[in-house]
């Protein structure tokens, strides 16, 4: 039986463990029964324990690539992962939207490797603003959504304040008050959405792998809450399938 699947694209770092970046976006495409393409912005040096070296992509070449997909292939949703600056993020995502206006866009806020490398600095407050306008959804957690304000503290006020301009998903792993709750806000509504178990182990990549899900549900027009809510049951799935930080992907 023939099957017809809807391309959707990472532009994400190259990980050589697999259990982040653009290898885990890919395997997770696949699970969803989506066709998944990729463009590397960057390579590393690590494992799931360590982070060793970075090495950027050219902006240009990542440009140049978007533009020979875009151009060729009817893509539907696009996750955008680890990023050196916000100037380089603002040309990615305004090239999207030239080439493909309709396309979704999915911004997960790497700001840093759960190793404590750092990708990206918010220094310009305004330029982010812009930026996220053009995104349908970013999934900061709550040590990420604080970078989002110079003056508030309180990740949950930051979150609905960002919300106006483009829906947040605040991840709910350093919930400090309830673990595992993550909560949606839209700009017109909040959606708390609690954990199905309690049983999971810490993976490398698991923010990857979230965001990478959500993308997919949206290539596969799901609507956002039901997008995020089908995003959470797989990687509750996907943080049970062993006890070690590498996870294994299935349905």
């Amino acid at each position: 039986m023939s099957e017809n699947r809807s391309f959707v694209l990472t532009i994400a770092g190259f990980d050589p463990s697999g259990g982040a970046g653009v290898l885990a976006d890919i395997k997770t495409f696949e699970q969803h029964h989506v066709y998944g393409f990729a463009v590397n912005t960057g390579n590393t040096i690590q494992t799931e324990n360590q982070f060793f070296e970075m090495e950027w992509t050219d902006q240009a070449y990542v440009l140049k690539t978007l533009d020979k997909l875009f151009k060729n292939y009817s893509i539907k949703a696009v996750k955008i992962g680890i990023v050196p600056s916000l100037d380089y993020l603002k040309d990615i995502v305004f090239a999207i939207k030239k080439l493909s206006p309709k396309t979704k866009i999915v911004w997960d806020t790497v700001l840093k490797s759960t190793t404590e490398f750092p990708f990206i600095t918010i220094d310009n407050q305004t330029l982010l603003i812009e930026i996220v306008e053009q995104i349908d959804l970013i999934t900061p957690n709550y040590n990420e959504i604080l970078q989002f304000s110079t003056a508030e503290k309180n990740p949950n006020l930051i979150a609905h304040d960002v919300s106006k301009h483009c829906a947040v998903l605040l991840k709910g792993g350093h919930n400090p008050l309830v673990i595992g709750v993550d909560c949606l806000y839209t700009g017109k509504e909040i959606f708390r959405l609690a954990p199905n178990t309690t049983l999971v182990f810490e993976k490398h990549g698991s923010g990857c792998v979230l965001s990478s899900a959500i993308t997919a549900n949206l290539a596969l027009e799901q609507d956002l809450k039901t997008a995020c809510i089908n995003a959470k049951k797989y990687i509750e799935t996907y943080l049970q399938s062993n006890q070690t930080k590498l996870g294994y992907h299935h349905v």
